[in-house]
């Protein structure tokens, strides 16, 4: 199976499996101060998409960005690590 173009991941750890077929997935990242040269820790929170209902609270898991399924879940789980 062929996929088109370059699709974006993310790494991140599940906060949320309440929803039906829906996971929450933080993301973490380090951004430089573009003042004090210091890293700060920037997260962002995604909905995406986990059809067979596997995930737990606390999963790491490797998401892969999709279609829009809804009106803000627009990423996949394609695996858990």
């Amino acid at each position: 199976m062929s996929e088109r173009g370059n699709r974006k991941t993310q790494i991140g750890v599940v906060v949320s499996d309440k929803m039906d077929k829906t996971v929450v997935v933080k993301v973490d990242r380090l951004v430089k101060h573009p003042v004090y040269n210091k890293y700060i820790k920037r997260t962002a929170k995604y909905k995406a998409h986990d059809g067979d209902n596997r995930c737990k609270i606390g999963d790491r898991v490797l998401i892969v960005e999709s279609r829009p399924l809804s009106k803000d879940k627009c990423w996949k789980v394609r695996q858990i690590i």
